[in-house]
């Protein structure tokens, strides 16, 4: 989003640190009450002299408390997308705390918490794009994080297919390999199905990205939705393949199952993503 909408100034300052991940960035949109309704965002920032003053809280933030830059989401205007704009946040900046660490069911290895505002004061050279156009560059920005997440649910798919392939390689029941029931063969092929046509549309949503196609916001909520459906679908297979070990945790599969539940919340619920698939189909 910085490299997209930031001035040459802006890139300079903040993108060679972020690019070289000496710096990490989180997203900042979702509040305590506005979730899959973002356009009711109720952080107000307001303007004084070369500052902006920021009150309120971001919840469920990725990175919050140890990231050192917080892309934000903040309410300039009235009522409405259009009062929203976009401000890079130093985490040094005065007025700006954390919550605690949420305990969360997977994802552990991530760091989640509130992000606080308290008369928090950011330069108004800090403002991405003009006033108003924060909502615009929330959106297009989370057309690359629904692919990120596409992405991860696929790796954590292909993980557990392969594990759940060797297990039936290796485990023996009635006096037989695993692999020779006919049953889970036909479980192990639909789970390689459901993979390779989610990972193409991925592919598709990332080439339309890429290539500016009109059609790239639908494009990669579909794939976000196929992907990450798909993705906790083959893990809890393979948990079942498993048997009683897949519930274990000496074996990763469990892991696996927890960590990519969340996709299909993250970045979009898979229900928003149905809205936004049937609105552009209906020319809504």
């Amino acid at each position: 989003m910085i490299d997209r909408f930031g001035t040459p100034e802006q890139r300079a300052r903040f993108l060679p640190k972020l690019m070289t991940m000496q710096h990490f960035a989180s997203y900042c949109l979702t509040e305590p009450g506005s979730g899959s309704d973002a356009v009711a965002l109720a952080t107000r920032a307001m303007r004084d002299g070369d500052h902006y003053v920021l009150n309120g809280t971001k919840a469920f933030i990725s990175g919050g408390g140890v990231s050192d830059v917080y892309v934000t989401m903040v309410r300039t205007g009235g009522a409405g997308p259009k009062g929203i704009s976009c401000l890079v946040v130093d985490k040094d900046a005065p007025g700006l705390s954390f919550g605690k660490r949420e305990k969360k069911l997977g994802w552990n290895t991530q760091p989640t918490a509130m992000v606080i505002f308290e008369d928090c004061r950011v330069p108004v050279a800090n403002r991405l794009g003009a006033e108003g156009d924060g909502f615009k560059i929330a959106m297009m920005g989370l057309d690359g994080g629904r692919l990120n997440i596409s992405a991860c649910s696929l790796g954590g798919a292909r993980a557990c297919f392969e594990a759940a392939r060797d297990h039936l390689l290796e485990r023996r029941q009635f006096g037989r390999l695993l692999a020779d029931f006919q049953a889970l063969q036909f479980r192990l092929a639909d789970m390689a199905s459901e993979l390779e046509a989610a990972r193409l549309m991925v592919w598709r949503g990332a080439a339309s990205l890429d290539s500016g196609d009109p059609e790239a916001t639908m494009h990669c909520a579909m794939a976000k939705r196929l992907a990450t459906d798909a993705g906790f679908h083959v893990c809890n297979e393979a948990l079942q393949l498993f048997g009683g070990y897949g519930y274990l945790k000496d074996f990763p599969i469990e892991r696996y199952l927890r960590d990519v539940r969340v996709h299909q919340i993250l970045e979009g619920t898979n229900e928003i993503m149905r809205v936004i698939i049937a609105r552009r189909l209906l020319g809504a």
